[in-house]
């Protein structure tokens, strides 16, 4: 066959590129049948003049991408299997711009929200964000157990993990320090590494829920597990929030899952006093309901003591507990675990397994170091003074300038807090004089109360908080007093001088 095909030396595209564009494209359109014999590498070398070995490494390629089939003794023909009638119906030429519709899943069809968060304005100085202070962090340190763990570390760290459940030596860790810092009751075999609380609230939705199930759920409460359980098809019952953390009286008797944040409430700060940790405990053992502990914030509390996790008090009771490094460590880390009872733990390992398999390794072996040499309580033990300051700083500047008409909810603890004021107008002077604020109301199923903010300060520099709270006052932007804050290089992400 003289195929009717042409190349141009001239052209910046290599030769066996064209030659293997022109086939590609007369396939595709449906010029070349199924079945059609091509002409030898010989015979089509010489009548485009080109070498041979152009011409047959353009054929190679499109044979291993299954457009072409050699037949030995025959020559080399169009694939036989290539559904021509779909592909003359929609040449590459004429194929639609828009994407065409695809049948989704009842779980895709509830994924029908942007999960993105908004970002704020340049120059902003933004309260919306309430992640660690990443110039604080010790990063040259965990460069060095990175480099130990490539240094030392066998082979078989570098293959699939023979444990679902994570890292051993990280997953003793785990079970170690969880239980010096929060009381939690566990053994190793009980942790199971997880890619951030996310997928922990995700593999705990797919173990413990049907579609149509109750879920107890916070509310106001945090928008991560409310999307997790919704996208999973669960019904989900709102459950306030008071001085002494969620109304267990106010759960209803068909819940299947209680979701709550008892160290420190998200987003109202309220930890859940031992009354109603204990009324809780015997409601689930009442209902045969399992609770869902996620350990928000807890290790930043800047007064009093620690207080113990709710599972240190469940017994017989069901409770997964959920906690990550993200907060104390860095978000990109991506490493978090959940502490199940036995019961619980080969179900959700395997499925763990369909998810990903298991965490990245090397990171898993340099946490455990992290861990065990102390590094991380150390380094919350420097961050839980510095946050303090900052929320100090914040609550004072707040009362200053707003006096009696602001109230700040919650304990003093965490990353954020919440702030009610009695008058409106917020949102207008917070665009106005360049704050980007977050406010409560996305956090509630029921109706929210008006002009209430969440306000993040561990990632703010002093003078950045000052400076925005006054600038929310009403006062405008006065850059001449932040000189010393402009200096700072942390303060960059944050702020920019207008």
């Amino acid at each position: 066959m003289r195929a009717a095909i042409a190349v141009d030396p001239s052209a910046a595209t290599p030769l066996h590129r064209q030659i293997y564009e022109a086939w590609r494209a007369g396939i595709l359109s449906g010029r070349f049948r199924g079945g059609t014999r091509l002409p030898s590498t010989r015979e089509l070398a010489r009548a485009l003049a080109v070498s041979r070995s152009t011409v047959t490494q353009a054929y190679e390629q499109l044979i291993a991408e299954g457009y072409l089939q050699a037949v030995r003794g025959a020559g080399t023909f169009v694939c036989g299997e290539l559904p021509d009638a779909a592909l003359r119906a929609h040449p590459p030429a004429s194929r639609p711009a828009a994407s065409p519709a695809v049948r989704l899943s009842r779980f895709g069809a509830r994924l029908d929200e942007d999960f993105g968060s908004p970002s704020a304005p340049s120059g902003a100085i933004c309260f919306s964000r309430w992640g660690p202070d990443l110039e604080r962090f010790p990063f040259l340190l965990w460069r060095r157990l990175l480099a130990r763990q490539l240094r030392r570390a066998p082979r078989a760290l570098f293959d699939y993990a023979r444990d679902i459940r994570g890292h051993e030596a990280l997953r003793h860790e785990i079970a170690a320090y969880v239980a010096r810092s929060r009381a939690v009751a566990c053994t190793p075999e009980q942790v199971i590494v997880v890619s951030g609380s996310q997928q922990a609230l995700d593999l705990c939705a797919r173990v413990l829920l049907d579609p149509g199930d109750r879920v107890a759920f916070e509310d106001p409460g945090y928008l991560g597990a409310r999307r997790v359980f919704l996208a999973h098809g669960a019904r989900l019952e709102p459950v306030g929030i008071d001085a002494e953390g969620v109304r267990v009286a106010d759960i209803g008797a068909r819940a299947r899952l209680v979701y709550v944040t008892p160290s420190h409430q998200f987003p109202t700060g309220v930890a859940m006093s031992l009354a109603r940790r204990l009324a809780l405990i015997e409601w689930a053992r009442r209902r045969r309901a399992v609770i869902l502990e996620d350990d928000y914030d807890s290790e930043y509390r800047y007064s009093g003591s620690p207080l113990p996790a709710l599972q240190s008090l469940a017994g017989d009771v069901p409770v997964v507990y959920c906690g990550t490094f993200s907060k104390v460590m860095f978000p990109a880390l991506r490493i978090g675990y959940v502490i199940a009872p036995p019961a619980l733990v080969p179900v959700l390992a395997r499925a763990k397994w369909l998810c990903d398999r298991h965490a990245p390794a090397l990171e898993q072996a340099a946490l455990a170091d992290f861990l065990r040499e102390g590094h991380l309580e150390r380094h919350i033990r420097r961050m839980r003074r510095l946050y303090g300051e900052r929320r100090a700083a914040l609550v004072d500047a707040l009362e200053r300038h707003f006096g009696d008409r602001v109230t700040i909810l919650g304990d003093p603890a965490g990353m954020h807090l919440l702030a009610r004021f009695a008058d409106g107008g917020m949102a207008e002077r917070a665009q106005t004089n360049k704050v980007h604020l977050r406010s409560s109301a996305a956090y509630y199923l029921t109706k929210p109360p008006r002009n209430e903010y969440a306000f993040g300060f561990s990632s703010l520099p002093v003078p950045a908080i000052r400076e925005g709270v006054r600038r929310l006052a009403g006062a405008g932007a006065r850059p001449r007093a932040l000189r010393e804050f402009d200096r700072a290089p942390e303060a960059r992400p944050f702020f920019e001088e207008s």
